[in-house]
């Protein structure tokens, strides 16, 4: 400042160049008094949830006989998590902690959220904030595209729940990818209306996400400088499996070994697989990329019933054991995460929201309200650490049939001791995980105190869920 100040001195005979001097010093000052432009400091966010996509349904997890170079591009570009969890076995749960913060039950939905009152099985508590209320309130343009499940009534309708713009489907799993109909029910809306368009759902859901993002490249050319968080969820590859016939056909002639049932499920995995690459190019034409985070994950294990392979775990959807729990996660976020970073640090989805909260408003971890069993991800991300500090992971599932009979199962996982019960009417197990990664030694006999230890946390955690009733409210629902 001292020799600019002495070249102004020196100026002073020269009232034009003088004046010029100042005009530009004024300028340079306003400049570096604004903050950072709002693009910089709070990155765009596209949250990608696949619908029962499997442990090992991807080549980047060691599928050999699926083709899935898109959603692998987002792991090579950044970083794959090897042990990752879902909330739950089951949808509804899984997307409640993903947007709450917080295990399934504390938020009132234990399970699957249904059309008919007799087989629905959550309510999402309508005053727990989620990640698109609070990203909204520190100025994200806020969507989803795709599939909700987190309610029919219009206290829980997404537009209601932080969205600014939903397009997609309302409720759960779709009777047929090309009628769009649940019970011969349309739950397909935009925003609040109701609509009726031809086509596969993955197409649909593709097609209007790339429009999305179309919209915000364009604001973004008229100088809005707000941030947007996507939330992409498919409903691929729930069943039914039901990929359009030209990928069914493709995998046939490639892939013949495999069985027919299992060719139906890869065309579905790949043709959604394709749809993402479009996402992922639309935000590479429009300039969004660079400053954009892309998760990619599902929202629990594989049905091995329809030929999922969740990698070797042990069993799959609805299930308490690893292949049920254990989902792909991939992210990336150009400029902060290391290309081909791989971790296996524990993270499970309901630690995005906080991250992903604490990332986009720009506030300290510790003044948001998290939970004691909330980890940020962003150091691993960073990788600035390799692995969390030993924590305890709940996971829970209220189901109806007889097979259920509207009681629960859990699981707990503290460190690498897991106990669950995987039926209502079956004996609790127990596994060390950093010997039996594949759960087949039951240690609850052999170690009858580290059993009782575990089944403590169980019922401490069962009793935490029970201040939330899972069940629809009549005052509330409309």
């Amino acid at each position: 400042m001292n020799s600019l100040a002495s070249s102004i001195t020196q100026n002073l005979k020269s009232g034009f160049r003088f004046g010029l001097l100042v005009k530009l010093l004024f300028t340079a000052l306003v400049f570096l008094a604004l903050p950072a432009k709002s693009a910089t400091e709070a990155p765009n966010i596209l949250f990608i949830m696949a619908d029962d996509l499997g442990y090992g349904d991807l080549s980047l997890y060691g599928a050999a006989d699926i083709s899935s170079p898109n959603i692998d591009r987002i792991g090579q570009e950044g970083m794959k998590w090897t042990r990752f969890y879902a909330n739950c076995p089951v949808c509804s749960p899984t997307r409640a902690a993903f947007l709450t913060g917080y295990f399934p039950d504390q938020v009132g939905v234990p399970g699957v959220i249904r059309t008919h009152e007799s087989n629905s099985w959550g309510f999402l508590d309508p005053k727990t904030p989620t990640l698109a209320e609070d990203l909204r309130s520190a100025g994200y343009q806020t969507a989803l595209v795709g599939k909700w499940h987190l309610g029919l009534d219009s206290v829980n309708h997404p537009n209601n729940r932080g969205f600014d713009h939903f397009h997609g489907w309302l409720g759960d799993m779709m009777d047929d990818y090309f009628t769009h109909r649940r019970h011969n029910i349309n739950y397909m809306r935009l925003n609040q209306k109701t609509i009726d368009p031809e086509g596969h759902a993955t197409d649909l859901f593709t097609q209007w996400a790339i429009q999305y993002l179309e919209g915000q490249a364009e604001l973004s050319r008229n100088d809005v400088e707000r941030p947007f968080f996507l939330y992409l969820a498919y409903n691929a590859p729930h069943t039914p499996i039901q990929p359009p016939v030209q990928w069914l056909e493709r995998v046939q002639k490639s892939r013949p070994e495999i069985s027919p049932a299992r060719a139906r499920l890869v065309a579905l995995i790949e043709h959604m697989d394709a749809g993402i690459g479009e996402v992922l190019k639309t935000l590479e034409q429009t300039g969004l990329s660079s400053n954009t985070i892309v998760v990619f994950t599902s929202d629990n294990g594989g049905q091995v019933n329809v030929g999922a392979w969740n990698g070797g775990l042990r069993d799959g959807k609805q299930s308490m054991y690893e292949g049920g729990l254990r989902v792909p996660c991939l992210v990336k976020w150009p400029g902060v995460i290391t290309k081909g970073s791989v971790t296996d640090a524990v993270g499970i989805c309901s630690d995005w929201k906080w991250t992903l909260e604490s990332i986009g408003t720009r506030k300290d971890w510790n003044s948001l309200n998290v939970p004691s069993e909330a980890m940020d991800l962003l150091p691993v991300l960073q990788g600035e650490i390799c692995q969390f500090p030993e924590r305890t992971l709940y996971f829970c599932r209220r189901e109806g049939g007889l097979r259920y009979g509207g009681k629960t199962i859990e699981a707990v996982l503290k460190g690498n001791w897991k106990i669950l019960q995987n039926s209502p009417f079956s004996a609790l197990e127990l596994y060390d995980l950093s010997v039996d990664p594949l759960e087949k030694s039951n240690l609850a006999d052999s170690h009858p105190q580290k059993l009782a230890e575990m089944n403590q946390l169980v019922r401490a955690y069962i009793q935490a869920g029970g201040t939330k009733p899972w069940f629809r409210d009549p005052e509330l629902s409309q």
